[in-house]
């Protein structure tokens, strides 16, 4: 059973090293448990997809909640899948400094990352949105 999870957080440090240290953790551990997915991070907020098997994702986000990296953590959007959208990625990242602002206006009120103000569902098409104009690196 393949299901799918979104999710934000804020970040407790907000260094450069600290946050490729979380992208390196996922992109070293995910791919040994079936875990893709993409993680889009700017002004201190996560935003991450993660897909994978029920039990595997939910263990994830577990693991999360509980990371002294991470405060605010909140479930946005989950499901279960017939197909992987983020299956070509261990960990996707997206640029937001390099970001065209318009991507981000089209989805919400100001153009800054904030899925605490808008639905799971406009927070998950922003992510398929990112992916769609190639603004990720990091495909693994």
């Amino acid at each position: 059973m393949l299901v799918r999870l979104l999710y934000c957080s804020r970040a407790v440090n907000t260094s450069a090293d600290a946050i490729e240290s979380i992208l390196a953790q996922a992109r070293e551990h995910n791919p040994v448990s079936g875990i893709t997915g993409i993680l889009c991070y700017g002004g201190g907020i996560f935003l991450q997809a993660i897909e994978g098997g029920r039990m595997q994702v939910s263990d994830l986000f577990g693991h999360i909640q509980k990371d002294p990296r991470h405060k605010d953590v909140a479930l946005l959007h989950y499901e279960e899948i017939l197909e992987r959208r983020f299956g070509g990625w261990t960990m996707g990242q997206v640029n937001l400094s390099k970001l065209n602002h318009s991507i981000l206006l089209k989805y919400s009120e100001k153009p800054e990352l904030d899925p605490y103000a808008v639905s799971g569902k406009v927070s998950l098409a922003l992510l398929e949105d990112l992916m769609a104009t190639a603004a990720i690196c990091g495909r693994a």
